[in-house]
């Protein structure tokens, strides 16, 4: 574990829809396993739920169509499905390696939160070819709860060695930035999956672009008292 200094500062990324465009593989792959299912799945009723685990999302879609002990399997049949499709053709967000890059220059630790299985993160850092900026990863099989429990983003820090204070989470989904706030961290929303107005109440910062963002930006929110 890094040793903790008084003065350094973090941010934890979320994968799906902050690092990757990766909202319309999601889709298509939940769609795709709906079709599997004989269920239906409209776009509109997906977005609702975007960014929650999986077990809980196939719950709210589709109760007890499937059966408890097939939830997992599914679910891992789901998450292949969504690697093919997203390896077909790669999506970066924009502007996301130019802040990485920059915020590695800036002496930031950085990490990854995500509600993900280990394959997806470590499939998103091969395809962004930026995994040796990321000091710490934290996905889906290790944490016991799902966003907007702030497990995940208290266990990035654990592994940072770095106050959650001194940490900035960026996020898109309305479950991951309040899961930030309930850290302590400072929650900076990306909206595309959500409108700005989903994220009153929890995100110090709203922004529609990576590119509004920079090392400066981030460590004034950190910095500010919460």
């Amino acid at each position: 574990m890094p040793q903790q200094e008084a003065d350094a500062r973090a941010v934890i990324f979320d994968v799906d829809g902050v690092l990757l465009d990766s909202y319309h593989a999601h889709f298509e792959a939940w769609r795709l396993l709906g079709h599997e299912l004989g269920q239906d799945l409209t776009e509109q009723r997906f977005a609702a739920s975007f960014g929650r685990r999986n077990a809980e999302l196939m719950h709210d879609l589709w109760g007890g169509a499937v059966p408890e002990n097939e939830v997992d399997g599914w679910g891992d049949w789901k998450e292949v499905a969504y690697r093919e499709i997203l390896l077909r053709e790669f999506p970066a967000m924009d502007g996301a390696l130019d802040l990485i890059d920059a915020l590695k220059a800036a002496r930031f630790r950085l990490a990854v939160g995500s509600s993900g299985p280990p394959e997806n993160v470590a499939c998103a850092l091969d395809g962004l070819g930026r995994g040796s900026a990321f000091d710490a990863t934290v996905n889906g099989s290790e944490v016991a709860c799902g966003k907007p429990h702030p497990e995940v983003f208290l266990k990035a820090a654990e592994k940072l060695g770095i106050d959650p204070a001194r940490c900035a989470v960026v996020e898109d989904a309305p479950a991951g930035v309040e899961a930030a706030a309930r850290a302590g961290m400072a929650p900076i929303a990306l909206t595309g999956t959500a409108p700005r107005e989903r994220f009153i109440g929890h995100a110090v910062l709203v922004v529609d672009s990576l590119r509004e963002l920079s090392p400066a930006r981030i460590a004034e929110f950190i910095d500010r008292p919460r």
